[in-house]
């Protein structure tokens, strides 16, 4: 294929053709510029020949007859000021159920004892201690926290894992 340079080669050999230009009249937008500014000047002086509003007549004001004058409102009177300061509440707490069966934490179950080391490693960084037990009959770690006494303190312990993105951890009550 021969390289085409349309820019050299010029122009074309056939005549372009010429369109012929819309004939323009002026007359015509002058016009209705005029007929423009006529209606905006007829509804102008329409506006201004337009009568006034008739004024609107003021009835004198009826005088109201006279009542029997109101009696003062009686002054209110708070008592609390007075007997909040000696007043003493009394709040009865419930008793905590200590169980007889202690509450342990479970935070993972894993295959090898590594994975259960580096678990019970990061329990340690939060100041908790844990225990790895290995369950009896299959080859599971599991990583422990407790035995507690109150539900209470084993959620105290969980929370403080949650923070700290340790999860799932899950509290039960220890079968032996």
């Amino acid at each position: 294929m021969a390289n085409r340079d349309y820019v050299k080669r010029g122009a074309s050999k056939k005549p372009a053709k010429k369109k012929a230009a819309p004939k323009r009249k002026p007359w015509r937008s002058g016009l209705l510029a005029l007929l423009v500014v006529g209606i905006f000047g007829f509804g102008l002086y329409s506006l201004s020949q337009d009568p006034e509003p008739p004024a609107p007549v003021v009835q004198a004001p009826v005088k109201p007859k006279p009542e029997k004058a109101l009696p003062p409102p009686p002054e209110e009177q708070w008592d609390y000021v007075d007997s909040l300061p000696s007043r003493e509440v009394e709040v009865k707490a419930k008793e905590q159920v200590i169980s007889d069966i202690p509450y342990i934490m479970q935070c993972g179950a894993y295959k090898t004892a590594a994975q259960a080391d580096a678990r019970k490693l990061d329990i340690a960084f939060q100041g908790i201690k844990s225990k790895i037990r290995k369950k009896e009959g299959s080859s599971w770690y599991r990583v422990v926290l407790g035995p507690y006494k109150l539900k209470r303190d084993a959620e105290r312990d969980k929370h403080k894992l949650q923070r700290a993105k340790i999860e799932p951890c899950a509290i039960w009550k220890d079968t032996p």
